[in-house]
């Protein structure tokens, strides 16, 4: 039996995305001890109902101590209160990361609070579905997903590779990455994708009333798609809305000069400039699942991958 990579690992957050950690880390034996702790009475019961840790608590504080390794998994806006929480209880030598999908923002509430004593790694799994809540979890969640680490200069390089393994472990393929580069790659990638689907399921359901629910009894596959994305959390959501501003409204703004565009070819008959786009768009699909970063198959085909 290997020896864990962390004697004790402590989980801030069960959601999605922690449960799923939570569930790896028992499957690969990462750690000798895995602390819980949630905001609610409720969450943390199920998460002990669950076996997801070997202790539980509401206190974010009482869950650090001692810890090896501690991973905030909140929504992004609240992660400046986390710190400030459990920076007087951190261990020398501890490394802290976070899963947030917005890293000059994390940075910015997180860093000040955190003494030069802990190794303070941000962090940004690129993995999910639309559920959330500790049931949602699964082990595999990361299998050939990317994770982005966006150590700040002069992090120590021994902690980085730990963290670096832990994730490998979990099956991530992982990479680095300036934390203002980052959240512009996400903002077109994830974010805008995520408000582009709220607001077009928004703007059906305003129209149920005009169509006597036609909307939703017909809706086809590209509509069901968006619902999908529409279907995410809106805390976590909303945070990522207003802690990466700058970059969404950019890649918005953007997507707004191309969308005007594509009404001009719409309304002239320009169709050689329409099937142009819909050619190019559609090898980028293709791109994407050659890569194997997608594929019809339930949680991405992991379940099945087990199989073999």
């Amino acid at each position: 039996m290997m020896a864990p990579q962390f004697e004790t690992i402590a989980l801030i957050g069960i959601g999605l995305i922690g449960s799923s950690i939570a569930r790896d880390i028992r499957e690969k034996q990462l750690a000798g001890t895995i602390v819980v702790s949630t905001r609610t009475e409720a969450t943390l019961k199920r998460a002990e109902q669950l076996g997801l840790g070997d202790r539980y608590t509401l206190s974010a504080a009482e869950a650090v101590k001692n810890a090896d390794l501690v991973v905030v998994s909140v929504p992004v806006g609240a992660s400046g209160a986390i710190a400030a929480e459990i920076a007087a209880h951190l261990k020398p030598g501890a490394i802290v990361t976070d899963v947030g999908s917005t890293k000059g923002s994390v940075i910015a509430q997180m860093a000040p609070h955190l003494a030069k004593t802990v190794h303070f790694i941000p962090g940004h799994p690129i993995a999910g579905t639309e559920h959330s809540g500790p049931d949602a979890g699964f082990a595999g969640l990361f299998r050939g997903r990317w994770c982005i680490l966006t150590p700040p200069p002069g992090t120590d390089e021994e902690a980085v590779a730990r963290l670096r393994l832990f994730w490998e472990t979990l099956g991530s393929m992982v990479d680095e990455m300036d934390p203002e580069h980052h959240d512009k790659v996400l903002a077109i990638v994830s974010h805008l994708p995520h408000i582009i689907a709220y607001n077009i399921v928004g703007t059906a359901d305003d129209l149920e009333t005009v169509t006597e629910s036609e909307v939703i009894k017909y809706s086809a596959s590209g509509f069901r798609d968006f619902t999908r994305l529409a279907a995410s959390d809106p805390t976590m959501w909303r945070d990522v809305c207003l802690h990466n501003k700058d970059a969404i409204l950019e890649m918005l703004a953007r997507f707004s000069e191309d969308l005007a565009s594509l009404q001009r070819a719409i309304r002239w008959g320009d169709g050689d400039k329409l099937f142009d786009l819909f050619t190019r768009t559609r090898a980028i699909r293709r791109s994407i699942i050659q890569a194997g970063q997608d594929t019809a198959m339930p949680d991405f085909g992991r379940h099945a991958m087990d199989q073999k």
